[in-house]
Formats: C-alpha cells, structure tokens, sequence
C-alpha cells in the first residue's frame, strides 16, 4: 500500500506551506493620519491614548487626535462605506449602512467598538442639527465611553458629550468634558480644549474669562495646520468677547481682518467670523450691519448648526429693531423648526 505522503508531495506541501503561512498570518490594518497618508500593519495595541502597529517588526505609535480613521482588517463592506459617509459629514447615510452590519459576524472586538462608536458618533451629530434627541444621543456616548475606555475615539466622545451639554445649555457639564480633553496626549487636542471652554465662557456671557482663554491660544508659536486654524477661531471668539465687553471698535476691527482672510470653504471659521461680526456690530448699535452679517451666516454658512442656530436668534430679536417683524417670525419659525429647543 503506497503511503498517503509521498516524499516528493511531503516537500511540496512544505514548501507551499512556508509561502502562504505569513500571508495567513499577517494583519493587515491601516492606519491614517489627517493628512490623508497612511500605514500598514498590524494594530497590537490600543488605548484612548492611541494604538501601536507592528509593521516588519517595528512599532509605530499614533496618537488619538492625530489619527482620522483606521481601516481595520475584516471590516464589514457596511462599516467601510458608513465610516467614510460620516467623516464626510453625510449622517443619516452613515446610520443606513450601519444598521446593515451584523455583529455577529464579526470576529474582531475593536471592529466592533468601531461600529459602536460611529453610531454615537452620527447620533450625536444628528441630535446637534435639530435632527434627533439630545438627551438620547449623550446617553449613547456615554454607554460607548464607559465600556471602551481603551478606545482611541474616547477623547472624540468626551468632546461630542461636550457639544451636546452645550447645546442644551448646561455649561457647567460642558465645562467638565471641555477640561477632560487636556488629558489627551495630542497637543492640538490639548489646545482645542482651551478653545472649547472659551466658547462655554461666551455663552455664559463671561467676556474677560473668554479673552484670557482665547488669548493662551493666540500666544502660542507653534504652527500646525491644526493650531493655526484653532488661532483663527480664537481669533473669532475674541472678537465676540470684546463685543460682551462692549469694545465694539475693538471687535469691529479684528472681525474687518478676519473677513479679509476669509476662506469661504471652511464653513464653521465663516460661520463664526460672520456671527463675531454680528456681535460687533450690536455692541456699536449698529443694526444693519448686525442683520447683515447673521443673514451671511443664515444664507451661506447654515450647514454648522450651532452657529446657525445663534445667527436666527440674534435675527429674531434683531429685525423688528428695523421695523420688520415678519421677518423676525420666519427667523423663528426656522429656529425653531430647525433647532427645537434651543
């Protein structure tokens, strides 16, 4: 009886054996950086600090805040187009390919953490639109922070949480998860924390507490993309700040710079430097220059909901002080359809 091996076929199949076993046991995941650039390997660890790629045997660290995605071997076709459909601002698109995936196919836990996250994630900015239930949405976050403390979308959460709490206008709760962020091991991160309470201070109508920290921001040399852009904003919140201060002439001439740089493209810093403009605008007791520019914001820039949303109510009052009041009730009529509760 011939042998089920023969030497021959026993060094073939060895030999066919060595080739495939690293492609069977290699990871490939993919890990981008907000540059679009990305990184190949294996994902061998993870925490809400970032996570570690094993590439050829080298580790490379990332850090959460300084990552955009990471696409991760054994995505489900669903989470692959969700993902991209919410990094792109799409929402509603996102939950439809969301509620596609089924979870137990998946293999992987951070897969998982993964779809849980970007659901939250569209959630929560579906509610900041006027398209879905604060109170829900944050009770997701929460659910997702507390069981995936080690996920590097934690500090994303945290801030989610605090835009939410803004939005319905506990400044205090929005306080605590704004400081949390100066935890993160990101620098920009780290700053946009400072900028994030700044914006709880003009809500608060606190004018010097927002200057000072609109002013850390503005003193600092260095000069990322993602720090000069957060200087810019400051920049903006300064001007609204001055304004509560009743430095018109001051926020008037920091708001006429800002509108000669303006890059149209980027629809909150628009947003914000028209609504600043607004603002200096009321502090010098000029009407129409203040209707004029939250109607810039209202027409051009009503894709960033919270600036919107404080755009048509400055309009509200804003109109009949012009003689008129039927604009004034479509302004709320929008507010309120638009952004129940604000």
């Amino acid at each position: 009886m011939k042998p089920i091996f023969s030497p021959t076929r026993l060094l073939v199949f060895a030999f066919t054996w060595m080739l495939a076993a690293p492609f069977a046991q290699a990871q490939l995941d993919r890990v981008y950086d907000l540059q679009g650039d990305n990184v190949s390997g294996a994902v061998v660890e993870r925490s809400k600090d970032g996570v570690k790629l094993e590439k050829a045997g080298a580790i490379k660290d990332f850090k959460a805040g300084e990552i955009s995605k990471i696409m991760f071997e054994g995505d489900p076709a669903s989470l692959t187009k969700a993902r991209g459909f919410a990094l792109d601002g799409q929402y509603d698109q996102a939950l439809t390919e969301l509620k596609k995936v089924k979870l137990n196919t998946i293999n992987r836990d951070v897969i998982k953490e993964e779809v849980a996250f970007y659901y939250a994630m569209c959630e929560a900015e579906l509610a900041l639109s006027g398209q879905g239930k604060i109170d829900d949405a944050a009770r997701r976050l929460i659910e997702f922070a507390g069981a995936n403390r080690d996920s590097w979308h934690f500090y994303e959460a945290g801030k989610l949480l605090g835009d939410l709490a803004l939005a319905s206008n506990n400044s205090e709760q929005a306080l605590k998860y704004y400081k949390s962020l100066e935890n993160a091991p990101a620098e920009a991160t780290k700053i946009e924390a400072r900028y994030l309470q700044g914006l709880v201070q003009l809500k608060l109508k606190q004018g010097n507490a927002a200057v000072a920290d609109f002013d850390k921001i503005l003193g600092l040399k260095s000069q990322t993309t993602q720090i000069v852009r957060l200087q810019t904003l400051s920049k903006a919140g300064k001007a609204v700040a001055l304004a509560i201060q009743g430095n018109g002439e001051q926020a008037n001439a920091l708001t006429d710079t800002l509108i000669a740089e303006l890059n149209p493209e980027d629809v909150e810093i628009a947003a914000r430097i028209y609504n600043a403009r607004g603002a200096s605008c009321e502090a010098l007791d000029d009407i129409e220059g203040a209707i004029m520019a939250y109607l810039h914001t209202h027409l051009m820039f009503s894709v960033q909901p919270d600036a919107h949303a404080e755009a048509l109510k400055r309009l509200v009052e804003l109109w009949p002080r012009v003689g008129k009041p039927e604009r004034a009730a479509q302004a709320r009529q929008e507010l309120q359809s638009r952004y129940p509760g604000f």
